[in-house]
């Protein structure tokens, strides 16, 4: 995450109450563990099956979902909460890559989806499932 998202991430979980998902990867999921954790919320991990980019964040047994496929875990963890909260590297939306897939998914499973643009910005909306 860009510093701007990190500190926009801080201020929109600054109230600490309830659980905060990811998946568990280098990059943005480890960034926002240490902030959600900071923030007070109890952190469920949906760890991926492939460990290349995993980042072994630690939680207690029961916070710790089976391992799975990439695109499958992010389908769990928009089902287990109620919105998403996503910090893409890109402002524009992608045809490709896994963030902006959840991203898609959620909003078809009519979460509410919180997007951190990179300036910090945070888009907030919800679509209707169809």
């Amino acid at each position: 995450m860009t510093a701007a998202q990190k500190i926009a991430l801080e201020g929109y979980l600054a109230d600490g109450d309830g659980e905060f998902h990811h998946g568990d990867c280098v990059g943005a999921d480890s960034e926002a563990h240490d902030i959600a954790n900071s923030c007070g919320y109890a952190i469920v991990i949906h760890p991926p099956r492939d460990y290349k980019l995993r980042a072994w964040c630690e939680v207690p047994d029961h916070m710790m979902r089976p391992e799975d496929t990439h695109f499958s875990r992010n389908r769990s963890i928009v089902h287990d909460t109620v919105a998403l909260i996503a910090a893409p590297y890109e402002a524009e939306e992608q045809s490709r890559g896994g963030t902006w897939y959840t991203i898609k998914y959620a909003r078809k499973m009519g979460k509410t989806v919180v997007l951190i643009l990179p300036t910090g910005i945070i888009n907030q909306s919800r679509l209707e499932t169809t």
